[in-house]
């Protein structure tokens, strides 16, 4: 998706990806990566995601990245943070508290300009992504996190029977886009059409969301 295709889904209040609390899958499964009080979590493509807060209550730190301003500008609005600007080689970010947000394009981070990582929260940035640049984007998340072990929440459907985002990804891709560098191990898989109209009104006969935890290999 060019960031354009973002900027018109915030610009025009189309953003029924976004969920109005915190992920179920993020608070039934982080503590599967056994991490310390005051690791520092990474999320890419957050939106305006009531996540962030979460995983600051619980402990850590979190650096994220959205492409959209609006999003940005509405994820600390709507929890009354007054943030302040900053810039690192042309990127700006917004920093309150625990919390650092850049507003940019994923592609343009660096694993210098991210800094550490400890861990990845992958809600809804590969199922985001079109078929063409999955590839990319798990390249990229793997250079720029190394070692970091990784949650990730997929979709899986008929693609054939709707388009995306979201888009399917199913097992077998999770496993080739990160197997060489990381074990992949599906926590749980769950039918959730019944609790998405819109998704049954598309045809669709099944959605499962499907939740993996990611461990570097060696």
């Amino acid at each position: 998706m060019e960031a354009d295709f973002w900027h018109n889904r915030w610009e025009n209040n189309l953003t029924g990806f976004h969920l109005d609390d915190v992920n179920p899958h993020l608070r039934d499964n982080w503590a599967s990566l056994n991490l310390k009080a005051g690791a520092r979590v990474f999320v890419p493509l957050c939106g305006k995601s009531l996540d962030l807060i979460w995983l600051v209550d619980q402990g850590y730190e979190v650096v994220a990245i959205e492409i959209s301003p609006l999003a940005v500008a509405a994820f600390f609005d709507e929890n009354n943070l007054t943030p302040e600007r900053h810039e690192i080689e042309s990127l700006e970010y917004l920093q309150s508290g625990k919390i650092t947000l850049f507003c940019a394009d994923f592609f343009a981070l660096t694993a210098e300009i991210l800094g550490q990582v400890d861990a990845v929260y992958d809600r809804a940035s590969l199922i985001a992504l079109p078929l063409a640049m999955r590839q990319e984007y798990a390249a990229k998340l793997t250079e720029i996190c190394q070692s970091a072990p990784k949650l990730l929440v997929t979709l899986e459907y008929e693609q054939s029977k709707m388009d995306g985002p979201p888009f399917s990804v199913s097992e077998d891709e999770v496993k080739a886009l990160y197997e060489a560098n990381y074990q992949v191990k599906q926590l749980t898989a769950q039918d959730v059409l019944g609790d998405n109209e819109k998704f049954r009104a598309k045809g669709l006969d099944y959605m499962n969301e499907c939740i993996y935890k990611l461990d570097a290999i060696g």
